[in-house]
């Protein structure tokens, strides 16, 4: 059954990831100042991805299951309704609050001169159109709560094949069409976002989401109510804390990196951008997880709920340590995609023979917090990535401070994930899921 539910979403999430790097060898094209804004940038990017789709998307998917598995129909109706309003809320916000600062916002992560322009030039469109991101990721994590994963998979997958051509020929200028730089490939996502965000609007609004259950978007249906807020932000937020101290983690990297110069922070760029890349592999699986753990804890069954959770856990930890291993062995498979400059290839390959080995902990960390988050138990997940969080934030400081050399950085960076892991593991092994 996790297979089934994984295999659409695995396929959707590798869409998504081969979007993001042609995204980032069309920037690699434009030169090592738009690698280097796009490492500045490309944080904020992917934590717009992970609370949509990851924190409140799960949020939404688990109040969704948990009410369809106690029979609630109406319920889990209304939850869809209020999450479409939440999805507009933070999408509007997030676009007013980031293209006035954009230039602050990116000085102080550490861009300078070109890269901070670039950053700039490339964050302004991207962010534009934040309510769309917000809307696709959150109205698939309807149909996921009520197990069709089909759907929302086919749909991501469409966005991520028009955020490619789109992206490419605008930010390149293929044929006739004009060379638009960063803001071209960042339009890319705004077009796709949106489109897809108004195929599964269409699909909803339709009242054709029958998997089981029937699940509409009854809009004028459907009155305001705290409850169903409630239900969604409070697992919803609380998840939005990992994320949130996960971005933060390579801001702060960022920040660190930057004093090395312009190549460095280039190279440490294309390292960190394939976690984030590798990130949708273990969302893809921990997410299939959601409506199994949800359905079970709402039917009281909480053996079968942590049955799903590790074996969940275990096929995300085995392929991330896979694709990790493979590539502290032959970093050249992914940095040659985004540079030719010999000086950062070097830094991205020094990156992956350090922290390549550790990304199966990435992954069965990750799985067992969106599993989580289905139970209900989200809370003590968080004590992970605050752990990780401080291991970089202390010893990297510590380092910097005494002139060590960036290699001493990217061990900080391993050892951060394997205790990010771990941690997450002996969480979910001592935590009691059962309902109360």
């Amino acid at each position: 059954m996790l297979i089934r539910l994984a295999l659409p979403n695995m396929g959707a999430m590798v869409a998504g990831s081969v979007a993001a790097i042609a995204e980032t060898a069309y920037v690699g094209r434009l030169g090592v100042p738009a690698l280097a804004g796009m490492a500045v940038v490309f944080p904020l990017v992917m934590l717009q991805g992970m609370l949509s789709a990851g924190a409140m998307g799960s949020g939404v998917s688990a109040a969704i299951a948990r009410a369809l598995g106690a029979g609630d129909e109406r319920r889990a109706e209304a939850l869809a309704v209020h999450a479409l309003w939440i999805g507009i809320f933070i999408g509007v916000s997030t676009t007013l609050l980031v293209l006035p600062f954009a230039p602050l916002i990116f000085g102080a992560l550490g861009a300078k001169g070109a890269a901070l322009d670039q950053a700039t030039a490339f964050a302004r469109v991207a962010f534009l159109g934040s309510i769309g991101a917000w809307l696709v990721n959150l109205l698939a994590a309807v149909l996921r709560g009520a197990g069709n994963m089909a759907v929302p998979s086919a749909v991501l997958l469409l966005t991520a094949t028009l955020q490619i051509v789109i992206g490419g020929s605008l930010g390149l200028g293929l044929g006739p069409i004009p060379r638009l730089g960063m803001a071209g490939v960042a339009a890319g996502q705004v077009v796709a976002s949106t489109f897809g965000a108004l195929i599964l609007f269409g699909y909803l609004r339709a009242g054709r989401a029958r998997i089981g259950q029937h699940i509409g978007l009854r809009i004028g249906a459907v009155p305001l109510a705290r409850v169903h807020f409630a239900a969604i932000l409070q697992t919803g937020a609380t998840a939005a804390v990992s994320p949130i101290m996960s971005i933060t983690t390579i801001i702060i990297l960022n920040r660190l990196v930057a004093g090395f110069g312009p190549t460095v922070l280039a190279g440490f760029g294309i390292g960190t951008r394939l976690e984030f890349l590798l990130t949708p592999l273990s969302f893809a699986i921990g997410v299939a997880s959601v409506p199994l753990v949800g359905t079970a804890i709402g039917g009281g069954m909480t053996t079968r709920a942590r049955a799903a959770t590790w074996t969940a856990a275990r096929l995300a930890g085995a392929i991330m340590a896979a694709i990790g291993v493979m590539m502290a062995l032959v970093p050249g498979l992914w940095v040659a995609v985004f540079t030719q400059d010999a000086a950062t290839k070097a830094v991205a390959s020094q990156y992956f023979h350090f922290v390549g080995p550790t990304y199966g902990f990435f992954g069965a960390g990750m799985s067992l917090f969106f599993s989580s988050l289905a139970a209900g138990k989200v809370a003590p997940m968080l004590l992970a990535g605050a752990l990780r969080l401080g291991i970089v934030a202390a010893a990297g400081t510590v380092l910097i401070a005494l002139g060590a050399p960036v290699w001493t950085i990217f061990a900080t960076v391993a050892a951060g994930i394997v205790t990010y892991g771990a941690i997450s593991m002996l969480v979910v092994h001592r935590s009691d899921w059962t309902p109360r």
